[in-house]
């Protein structure tokens, strides 16, 4: 009598259904993990933008407005505007308000200027970063034109007198946080933007 193989016994129904069910179970997992890792890649290249974005809109951390016109009304309410200046290590600069402080009117243009001096025997290059304190003020401070918008390039030696077109919005006067509201400060800091030419030339 010939012998007879072994036949593997097949797993019940329901275990191959579990077995399945985990399979398909796994297979969600590691998709889910997928499409997770791609979104955090997307979120990180999207958060400079969405954040500058941010704060331009709401004023957050004292972020300043750009406004492309006056507002409709000037009130009596009158509000002091302070101005600061630095320089950030690197750029031979010097930099200062021709005023330090000025007094306006909500919804007033004001045009102010800052002096910059580029005390380097080569051309430098330096772009501004500013806000405005308290920070909670950034909302309602409107800016028509600021050196700040663009990249500054300095021949050796030059100096240069830089307006700043702003108003203060005359909607802070609704907002009752801002009822003791008597002084906003201007502050801006110049960073160096470019390697020195001398530099570039030498491929350092």
């Amino acid at each position: 009598m010939t012998p007879t193989t072994p036949r593997t016994p097949t797993p019940p129904v329901s275990d191959l259904a579990r077995q399945r069910a985990a399979t398909r179970r796994d297979v969600g997992v590691a998709l889910a993990c997928g499409v997770f890792v791609g979104l955090m890649v997307g979120a990180a290249y999207a958060a400079v933008p969405l954040y500058d974005w941010f704060c331009r809109v709401t004023g957050f951390g004292g972020t300043t407005q750009v406004a492309t016109a006056a507002p409709q009304a000037i009130l009596d309410r009158r509000i002091t505007v302070r101005f600061d200046a630095n320089i950030a290590r690197g750029l031979p600069w010097r930099f200062e308000p021709e005023q330090t402080k000025v007094e306006v009117k909500l919804g007033e243009v004001v045009t102010i200027y800052y002096a910059v001096t580029n005390l380097a025997a080569r051309e430098t290059t330096g772009t501004a970063s500013y806000n405005v304190a308290p920070t909670t003020t950034g909302a309602y401070f409107s800016k028509i034109e600021c050196f700040c918008f663009t990249e500054q390039v300095f021949k050796p030696g030059e100096r240069r007198e830089m307006a700043v077109v702003f108003f203060v919005d005359p909607k802070l006067a609704a907002d009752p946080d801002q009822d003791d509201l008597n002084t906003i400060t201007l502050s801006y800091t110049f960073y160096p933007t470019r390697a020195p030419a001398t530099a570039r030339a030498s491929g350092s």
